[in-house]
């Protein structure tokens, strides 16, 4: 797919703290002019028209007089064509027929205006749309991915969601590159998203540790690792656009509600397994170790058939899910 990228060139414009005093005084000098050109029978029809050319030209002019906010940018167009932009912030003069260009603000007055006939429809009053200037901006700047439903590579259903830390990096290519480059950003971060958690497990469990679809790192477990492999292949896909996503992150990861009680039973019973062969593990190796301290000091000294059963109660008392309730022998033990 051919990508159209715009070259960027920086503008050095003329102050416009230099420019609006001469315009001002320029504007004054034009109306004196006509002033004395009314005072004077001859020649005041030319002196008259000349000076409504200067006033008319000087007002023109006025429109000129750009700002620029620090950390944002200026993108220019000229009938139609691509005139240059400015970054650094200050107050300038600029060809009075050029133009600010910025989708954002283009999108925000089309919805403006489509609110606006709604409402004037339905014989309300349009609500005031919020404030889009025509600048770009080069802040850091946040966009939360909505909860999606994606099917891990093992195919349970599960929702994610992750935010996305980006900055406009060329305002030119942001521009001119993509109709709205806010819109195709939250496109390409719904698909990666989505494409990258399919290539990983939600969770590994013990039977699942042998299948070859499996990988090693998990949506759980590995939540850094995979939000930085999201992070590069992002930046991949929107790298022609002049944007930079600088950082992003898993913000929500759990299973859909139709397996979650389900998949829940299924970790309950994983760790109940886990700690009953930790549970064992040691209640055997207390059990070894009590049978051979009382042989090795000739505390007690037990036959076989003797030592199966003290294994027998103490593996039951070890292993119970109760307090073992003590009885007291008074007798001999044979």
């Amino acid at each position: 797919m051919e990508k159209r990228v715009v070259t960027e060139k920086i503008l050095k414009p003329i102050s416009g703290l230099f420019m609006l005093p001469v315009l001002v005084i320029a504007l004054l000098l034009s109306i004196c002019l006509f002033i004395y050109s009314v005072a004077k029978e001859f020649p005041s029809a030319l002196l008259g028209v000349i000076s409504w050319v200067f006033i008319i030209s000087i007002t023109i002019a006025f429109g000129g007089l750009k700002i620029v906010r620090p950390i944002e940018a200026r993108i220019f167009t000229l009938f139609g064509s691509y005139h240059g932009t400015i970054k650094t912030a200050g107050y300038y003069f600029v060809n009075p027929f050029c133009s600010s260009f910025s989708p954002t603000y283009n999108v925000a007055m089309a919805e403006a205006r489509k609110e606006a006939t709604a409402a004037a429809r339905q014989g309300g009053t349009a609500i005031p749309a919020t404030q889009v200037t025509k600048t770009v901006s080069l802040k850091m700047q946040t966009f939360g991915n909505q909860r999606q439903k994606v099917n891990d590579i093992l195919g349970n259903p599960i929702i994610i969601g992750a935010v996305v830390i980006w900055h406009v990096e060329d305002p030119t290519k942001a521009v001119f590159a993509v109709e709205n480059y806010y819109e195709y950003l939250g496109i390409q971060t719904d698909s990666t998203i989505r494409n990258v958690a399919r290539l990983y497990p939600y969770d590994v469990f013990a039977e699942d540790e042998g299948d070859e679809a499996v990988r090693e790192k998990t949506l759980r477990g590995s939540s850094l690792e995979i939000a930085d492999t999201m992070q590069s292949d992002l930046q991949s896909r929107i790298d022609f656009t002049g944007l930079v996503i600088d950082d992003v992150r898993i913000t929500h990861l759990a299973y859909a509600e139709e397996i979650a009680a389900a998949m829940l039973q299924r970790q309950q019973a994983v760790a109940i397994i886990a700690a009953r062969q930790k549970i064992v593990d040691g209640a055997v190796g207390m059990v070894k170790m009590a049978i051979e301290k009382l042989g090795d000091e000739e505390i007690v000294l037990l036959d076989e058939e003797r030592k199966a059963a003290m294994v027998s109660n103490l593996l039951v008392v070890l292993c119970g899910n109760r307090d073992a309730q003590p009885i007291i022998n008074s007798g001999s033990i044979y």
